[in-house]
């Protein structure tokens, strides 16, 4: 006892109010169409989220066979053309594909490092 209020047993708070029922059962029915609707738009996220990841799975190991054929093509003893026109600091004979934009990168990194330029 706190100055002088006696404590009932049971509910605490106050009591809640009348609340009509069909308000209650819409509010809730909208609740879970917005639910639904959250849902539906992370799950079509995350599937463009994989596709994208896919086609860039599908370009690495395109790249990655494109390595070992010139591997294998140097294991051989001839060298590719590729490789000849980035030895050669020629890139206008370099087929166009989406490895261009690295090999452009890479021979940036050399001329670089060989000017002593970081």
């Amino acid at each position: 006892m706190v100055a002088g209020k006696v404590k009932k047993p049971g509910k605490r708070g106050r009591k809640p109010a009348k609340i009509d029922l069909k308000a209650k059962l819409e509010r809730s029915r909208q609740s879970a169409r917005e639910c639904r609707a959250r849902k539906k738009l992370r799950y079509q996220y995350l599937e463009e989220l994989v596709s994208s990841k896919e086609r860039a799975i599908c370009a690495l190991r395109e790249e990655l066979e494109m390595y070992k054929q010139w591997c294998s093509a140097m294991d051989q003893g001839k060298i590719p053309s590729e490789i000849k026109a980035l030895l050669t600091g020629d890139e206008q004979k370099l087929p166009q594909s989406g490895s261009s934009t690295k090999t452009s990168k890479n021979s940036k990194n050399s001329i670089s490092s060989s000017t002593g330029q970081g």
